[in-house]
C-alpha cells in the first residue's frame, strides 16, 4: 500500500520524528513541486523533511514512494520552528479513485534507465505510476492497494497454481503485511474503483487453472460490492498476456452478470519493449503514460468525467 499526507505549512521548516521497520522513501511536494526526497529508516529518527522556502503559507504533500513490504513508517511527532504551524487542508479533490494492483500499480523500477537494470527501491516511484496519472488527470483523491509480484490467485513465481495470500486477501489489510488488522472500509467509499491483476498469475508456470482465476476474481468483486455498494468497477486485462487468458475476463464479466463492473483489455503493443521500459522490464514513466492515455478515456465514459485539455503526466 502506499499512503500519503496532505496539510498546509507556515514557518519554512518541517522535521518528522520518525520510526521504520525497514527503508522508506517519500516524496515531498510544496505546492505541487517535487520539494526532495527523504530517506526514512532507524527508531525514533529525526528527519527534515522541508527546509529553504519562505515563511509563508503552503500545501504540502507528503508521499510514501515505496510499496508495504519495505517497511511500515511511524510518525511519532512533527517538528516545527518557532511560529511554525500546520493547518488541515480543507481544499481537497471532490473524486476518489481506488486502484488495486500489483508492481505496476506500485510504480516498480518506474525511475529505472534500462530494462536489464536490476529492481531497487530507489527506483520505485508511485507518483509516476498509470494510477497517479490517472488521479492528477480526473483531479481525483486516489488509494493503492498494491503490492509486487501478487496476484488474483496465483503470485509470481510460486510452486503451485493457488498460492495462499495474494491480492483478495491483502486488499482487506489495514497494513500490507499485517494479515490480523482488517480495514475498516466505513473510513471512505471511491467514486471507481480499478482492478489491475492477473499478470502475475499467468508470468511463470504452473498456471492456474480457468475455474481458481474466475473464482478467486469473482471474490475480488464480492467483496468491493460488499464493502462499497454499488459503485462502478473497472477490470484491467494486462498488457503482453497469453491470449486464452482473456477468456478467463470474459467469462467473470459474464457470470458476474453486473451493470457496473466493466472490462478493458489493454493492447499487448501499446508500449514499446525497449524504450518504454524501465528496471527489470516494467514499464518506465513513458510506458506509464501511455496506459494512462489508454484508460482515461474509458473512465470518461463510464463516469461521466469529462475529458480536459489538462496534460496527462
Amino acid at each position: 500500500m502506499h499512503s500519503y499526507l496532505r496539510t498546509r505549512l507556515s514557518g519554512g521548516e518541517l522535521s518528522l520524528k520518525v520510526s521504520d521497520t525497514g527503508i522508506n522513501y517519500y516524496n515531498v511536494f510544496i505546492d505541487s513541486l517535487l520539494h526532495k526526497i527523504v530517506k526514512v529508516t532507524g527508531k525514533d529518527t529525526l528527519i527534515n523533511f522541508i527546509s529553504g522556502i519562505d515563511k509563508g503559507v503552503h500545501r504540502v504533500l507528503i508521499q510514501k514512494r515505496t510499496e508495504g513490504e519495505w517497511g511500515k513508517t511511524t510518525i511519532h511527532q512533527f517538528v516545527l520552528p518557532a511560529g511554525g504551524k500546520l493547518e488541515k487542508e480543507t481544499d481537497r479533490p471532490s473524486r476518489h479513485i481506488e486502484f488495486i494492483g500489483n508492481s505496476l500499480t506500485c510504480g516498480y523500477g518506474v525511475e529505472g534507465k534500462d530494462r536489464s537494470e536490476p529492481y531497487k527501491a530507489e527506483t520505485e516511484n508511485c507518483n509516476l505510476s498509470y494510477a497517479t496519472i490517472i488521479a492528477r488527470y480526473f483531479d481525483a483523491d486516489y488509494t493503492l492497494i498494491a503490492h509486487s509480484g501478487r496476484g488474483v490467485v496465483r503470485n509470481y513465481g510460486d510452486s503451485v497454481r493457488v498460492s495462499a495470500v495474494t491480492m483478495k486477501d491483502r486488499m482487506l489489510n489495514t497494513f500490507d503485511m499485517d494479515l490480523d488488522k482488517k480495514w475498516d472500509f466505513k473510513t471512505y467509499k471511491p467514486d471507481l474503483v480499478v482492478i489491475n491483476l492477473g499478470s502475475n498469475d499467468f508470468s511463470t508456470e504452473p498456471h492456474p487453472y480457468k475455474s481458481e482465476f474466475t473464482k478467486a476474481y469473482k471474490q475480488i468483486l464480492a467483496q468491493l460490492r460488499e464493502h462499497y455498494g454499488d459503485i462502478p468497477i473497472l477490470c484491467i486485462y494486462p498488457v503482453a498476456m497469453q491470449a486464452p487468458v482473456f477468456s478467463y475476463y470474459e467469462a467473470i464479466i459474464n457470470e458476474v452478470n453486473d451493470p457496473k463492473v466493466f472490462l478493458l483489455k489493454l493492447d499487448k503493443n501499446l508500449y514499446n519493449r525497449t524504450t518504454d521500459l524501465g528496471a527489470a522490464w516494467h514499464p518506465g514513466y513513458s510506458g506509464h503514460k501511455k496506459m494512462a492515455m489508454w484508460i482515461i478515456p474509458y473512465i470518461s465514459t463510464i463516469m461521466g468525467w469529462d475529458l480536459t485539455d489538462r496534460v496527462i503526466e
